[in-house]
């Protein structure tokens, strides 16, 4: 016998881009096989960029450049062997390499008021949905917003700019060969918004005026140049310019004042594009040159069961009189009316004030006078009770200074000795600058606390710093630091950036958003929080307290995806910048609803309308699913799905089909849309008329034969597989179906039809037992054929 021939390598299934090569090859046992190629069942001769070759035992199709004709079902027959393997061109949407590189790499830069137009022509596979998105949300058509779109470009323009146009936007091309997105920036560039109030009066003197305010909240997308400072006399209609300030200052002192009179004063911020909007102040008013300033706080001396001793300093400002006198008045803690002391103005700067209730606590307060009237009276006087002196405590024990840095020093002591059972309540923490003559109070710690830090320094400075114990008896002698205490040196901003700290944040929506970021920098630098760009959204909350700035928004929205950038500025224009993407996703929507067409006979197209999610994400899929009886399991047919449609093509007439889709995203799955009613296709009976045969005098019994042979199958595990072949033959043929050499005639997995020679095993919910190799046998009085296929189970993961 002569030995058959048989394939070493099959043919492979290919998907090739359109316009790539493509290549089909098999291997076969036998040199002397010549083979023929076949497409779609017919014989190919010659093709048009396509090449038949054979080296020894390998037989090849190649394709140059695959177009949309060369997608098919492709067959090799040489010999004793078959093998078939399909070609699928693939022609997503494409948008030439140069304008695409043009659009990514540069910034579309336009001015406020002006007219944008983006353009974008793209080809592929028809049809192509094109969108625009900016921060996750579609654009659609409004007053100033418009998209265009055709079959082969869409337009994004936009009448006139604004900055709230600035940001990233997102085109994105989908048809069913696969999605492509375009990422653009849009820039906007405008004069900067009015500098961010209130415009403050920070000094009011007789002699100059100094106002504050803070840069503006947006700077037009083009750095502040300089702030326009501007003041009108009250009562008159002119405002006349005072000068200018560079962008790092926000302050401005006029000393072309008069006394006693009132002014208004507004600011406007410069960029290159023009001049913004003025802020504006309230009214404010010179002082007067005659009267005396207000003294510092009274302190109290001694005090008794009806007697308190308080003495005073005389006020820094004196006015362009000589002081005559002091008045001196009263409160008791807790009111706010204050009576008079004596009748007339104390001439010294001490008063012995009697006539006092025991066990009342009293306030003191004092003003100057001299010709011009009497000043501004000054802040109360520590609150002391009227009773019997005790003994106060002693002085504090081993005052030093523990540590410092470029803003603070931290003190520490021991408490003083204990002097006949008189408890210590507390401590008052005083300091003094070089250059000042008064002490100035710090703190008032209680009796456990032994340790203090003062903050609010500049790099560099030196101060005094005293600590005195205080009791029922009344304050103790300060101790004073032997000596001056230096903060320590100027140093540079920097963000403290770590394994903590990530440049990229998956936000589930609802969840909320909180990034810490340490710092260091002395002085204490100036920390600015951005998104895409601009200022924060009014929802996030920034707090920025020893070393660490923190940004949080309690419930996150899908509008809060971008950019956030945290700067550090020291105030003379030098900067730290991180920046950090974060992106808000969410389980998505349920699908729309759905539509079920049989535009091919005995198939279903399922169509349903996008989930509202397909906006803002860009990796959600579909997952179909069928049943079939109403509370039957459900059955994947479909995953991965990035289109809007599915078709099923295994449908069994006469039986009743429930569909149910799910959109799937990395977080999770969607609820399901479902159909309510059954699908089903009727089975029609075949009709047929009886033509009476003429005699012809010949036998016409014929041997079975396969018009249409069985074709092998990969399927999911739970799907249904449907096996179909074509049979000629008279009489008819009888029809046996077998597996792995076992007859399935009478087994109630499988279902098998035999209409006037189409016969078809369905293969009901595979399981991995179901693999193997398949076989019908079509046998008559004449003769018997068979066909075989081999069924491939695949899991559903």
């Amino acid at each position: 016998s002569v030995p058959r021939c048989y394939l070493n390598k099959q043919l492979a299934t290919v998907r090739v881009l359109k316009g790539d090569p493509a290549e089909l090859s098999c291997t076969v046992s036998k040199d002397n096989v010549t083979g023929a190629w076949f497409k779609d069942g017919l014989k190919l001769t010659s093709m048009d960029g396509v090449v038949f070759e054979k080296k020894g035992l390998v037989h090849k199709l190649i394709i140059n450049k695959a177009e949309d004709i060369h997608a098919g079902k492709y067959r090799f027959e040489g010999g004793d062997v078959k093998t078939e393997a399909s070609i699928f061109v693939e022609d997503p949407p494409q948008v030439d390499k140069v304008l695409l590189k043009n659009l990514t790499s540069v910034p579309t830069v336009a001015k406020a008021g002006e007219g944008v137009k983006l353009r974008i022509p793209f080809e592929g596979r028809w049809p192509i949905r094109a969108a625009w998105l900016k921060d996750r949300m579609e654009l659609g058509d409004d007053t100033r917003i418009r998209v265009d779109r055709t079959d082969t470009c869409t337009t994004l323009s936009i009448s006139s700019c604004d900055r709230r146009d600035c940001g990233d936007y997102k085109v994105r091309l989908k048809n069913d060969s696969g999605v492509l997105e375009i990422n653009l920036k849009l820039v906007v560039i405008d004069k900067p918004q009015p500098p961010a109030g209130p415009l403050k009066i920070v000094e009011n003197s007789a002699n100059n005026i100094t106002i504050q305010w803070k840069s503006p909240k947006d700077d037009g997308g083009k750095p502040v140049q300089r702030y326009i400072v501007e003041r009108q006399q009250v009562g008159r209609s002119d405002w006349e310019t005072l000068g200018e300030t560079p962008r790092s200052c926000t302050s401005f002192t006029t000393s072309t004042v008069e006394e006693e009179m009132s002014y208004y004063f507004r600011v406007r911020a410069m960029n290159a594009e023009g001049v913004s909007d003025a802020l504006e102040s309230g009214e404010a008013k010179t002082a007067g040159k005659a009267s005396p300033g207000a003294p510092d706080p009274p302190e109290i001396i001694s005090a008794s069961r009806d007697t308190i001793t308080i003495s005073w300093k005389a006020p820094c400002k004196t006015g362009i009189s000589q002081i005559t006198g002091y008045i001196v008045q009263k409160r008791k803690k807790g009111t706010v009316t204050w009576l008079p002391v004596t009748n007339m103005p104390v001439r010294d700067k001490k008063l012995k004030v009697t006539s006092l209730k025991k066990g009342v606590q009293y306030e003191f307060r004092v003003a100057a006078v001299n010709a011009a009237g009497t000043g501004q009276p000054s802040d109360p006087s520590e609150p002391t009770f009227a009773r019997d002196p005790t003994k106060s405590p002693g002085q504090v024990q081993d005052l030093k200074v523990s540590s410092s840095d470029s803003t603070s020093v931290t003190l520490m002591w021991n408490k003083p000795e204990v002097q006949d059972g008189n408890d210590v309540k507390g401590y008052e923490v005083e300091m003094k600058r070089c250059n000042s003559l008064s002490w100035t109070k710090c703190f008032t710690l209680p009796a456990q606390s032994t340790s203090c830090r003062v903050q609010g320094l500049q790099a560099g400075e030196k101060l005094l710093l005293r600590v005195r114990a205080f009791s029922d008896g009344g304050p103790g002698e300060a101790s004073e630091l032997k000596a001056c205490a230096g903060a320590a040196p100027m140093v540079s901003p920097r963000l403290l950036i770590d394994d903590t700290v990530k440049s990229f944040l998956i936000i589930k929506a609802g969840n909320p958003i909180c990034v810490k970021i340490p710092f260091e920098g002395s002085p204490e630098p100036v920390v600015t929080w951005l998104k895409d760009g601009l200022s924060l959204p009014s929802r996030a909350a920034v707090s920025t307290e020893d070393g660490i700035t923190q940004l949080l928004l309690r419930a996150a929205e899908f509008s809060d995806s971008g950019t956030y950038t945290v700067e550090l500025g020291d105030g003379l224009g030098k900067k730290e910048i991180f920046s950090f993407q974060v992106q808000i996703t969410d389980i998505p929507q349920p699908p729309g609803a759905i539509r079920l067409e049989e535009n091919v006979p005995n198939t279903v197209t399922v169509i349903w309308d996008p989930s509202a999610s397909e906006q803002w994400e860009k990796n959600l899929y579909y997952t179909v699913l069928k049943r079939e009886s109403q509370k039957g399991l459900w059955n994947v047919l479909g995953d991965l799905i990035y289109n809007n449609k599915f078709t099923f093509t295994r449908v069994v007439p006469g039986r009743d089909y429930y569909f149910r889709v799910v959109a799937k995203n990395d977080l999770g799955a969607s609820g399901p849309s479902e159909t309510v009613q059954p699908w089903r296709i009727w089975k029609k009976k075949a009709e047929f008329q009886v033509k009476a045969q003429k005699y012809r005098g010949v036998n016409q019994n014929q041997p079975p034969r396969f018009l249409v042979p069985l074709k092998s199958h990969v399927v999911v595990t739970g799907s249904e597989c449907h096996m179909s072949c074509a049979i000629g033959g008279h009489p008819p043929p009888k029809i046996t179906w077998y597996k792995d050499s076992r007859d399935l005639s009478r087994d109630p997995n499988y279902f098998c039809t035999n209409d006037f020679g189409v016969c078809s095993l369905v293969v009901l919910g595979v399981t991995k037992q179901d693999e193997g190799e398949y076989m019908v046998e079509a046998s008559n009085e004449v003769g018997r054929a068979f066909s075989k296929a081999f069924l491939a189970i695949k899991g559903n993961s």
